[in-house]
């Protein structure tokens, strides 16, 4: 981890006097309800309709999946049962990946959507991908929808063995990820793979998390470089670190639950530079904070309501996952 120099007393005294008061201003609400989540993406992704009212093609196997995803024709591909994967199967644009019931989905490895518009993924179960594959990639990819699924591996084989769960990067562009599971995981979600990307990550990588449940997820519940990352009425239980904000990044952390937690949210750690996050009507729950830098990413620019961190455990837990719909 990179060593970051002493600060003076002054210096630290503006740090937490900045971050205290963000973290009393009113919960912010506006026009849309967590509700609309349900229907339509609520946050950056918004808009994201994939394949819209296309008449819906059920597959059960990898060969037909393929088939069936490939292309840029509007699609909803339902996929019924558990489909087993080695590597990644590439999406394509204006396409709806439906879990049928509440055990359908990909296990051993997962989707790309590489260079593609207009994708959602929702109500599939995606378990053990063996690296170098994610659970699902996000690559130069716009307006993506990533809604009521359920992410898992194990923590029993070593850290690098599985791949990330959810991992947007090279440029991707207003995406939400809302009411979906994460668990049993060493590194959970990545936004912006590395620290010399910025010339193509600068102004991009805007993703809204809302309503997900990361549980015994070790670290990134996100990791974010170079981009702007909401991150609102989610459940975390179990990590080692969590919010992470680097490369300048700008993450607005709300109404928040976190429990069994050591750092809440970081802004100074592992990167070449550090982030920047403001905090406000989070339940830390013991966790700690490193805020080094307090940001101006304040007012999300889409209608929202955060609910109260109060009612967060039992709407995530009751709401988040593969099943839900």
């Amino acid at each position: 981890m990179r060593t970051v120099p002493p600060r003076t007393q002054t210096q630290r005294s503006a740090v937490v006097a900045a971050a205290a008061a963000l973290a009393t201003t009113a919960v912010l609400v506006l026009p849309a309800s967590a509700g609309a989540a349900e229907t339509a993406p609520v946050g950056f992704g918004a808009g994201t309709a994939g394949g819209g009212s296309a008449t819906p093609v059920t597959v059960s196997t990898l060969a037909a999946f393929k088939s069936a995803v490939t292309g840029n024709a509007a699609k909803v591909v339902r996929v019924n049962g558990l489909i087993s994967l080695s590597g990644q199967v590439d999406i394509g644009s204006n396409t709806t990946v439906l879990g049928v019931g509440s055990a359908s989905g990909f296990t051993g490895g997962g989707l790309r959507i590489k260079e593609e518009t207009n994708v959602v993924v929702r109500n599939v179960n995606i378990s053990k991908p063996v690296a170098p594959a994610d659970g699902i990639t996000v690559q130069e990819s716009t307006r993506v929808w990533i809604d009521h699924n359920s992410f898992s591996a194990d923590r029993t084989h070593d850290k690098d063995h599985y791949d990330g769960l959810l991992d947007i990067n090279h440029g991707s562009d207003n995406v939400t990820v809302s009411w979906n599971t994460f668990k049993e995981h060493f590194k959970g979600s990545l936004v912006g793979h590395s620290d010399n990307n910025a010339s193509e990550d600068t102004g991009r990588l805007k993703v809204t998390y809302h309503h997900n449940h990361f549980s015994n997820v070790h670290s990134r519940i996100p990791s974010l470089r170079f981009g702007t990352g909401h991150f609102y009425n989610n459940y975390v239980d179990g990590a080692e670190t969590a919010c992470h904000s680097r490369m300048g990044a700008q993450m607005l952390v709300e109404n928040n639950v976190f429990r069994n937690t050591g750092v809440a949210v970081t802004t100074n750690r592992s990167s070449d530079a550090d982030g920047y996050a403001n905090l406000r009507g989070n339940d830390l729950g013991g966790a700690s904070t490193e805020i080094s830098r307090v940001g101006s990413f304040t007012s999300p620019p889409y209608g929202y309501t955060a609910e109260s961190a109060s009612s967060v455990v039992a709407s995530v837990t009751s709401g988040a996952g593969a099943g839900k719909l």
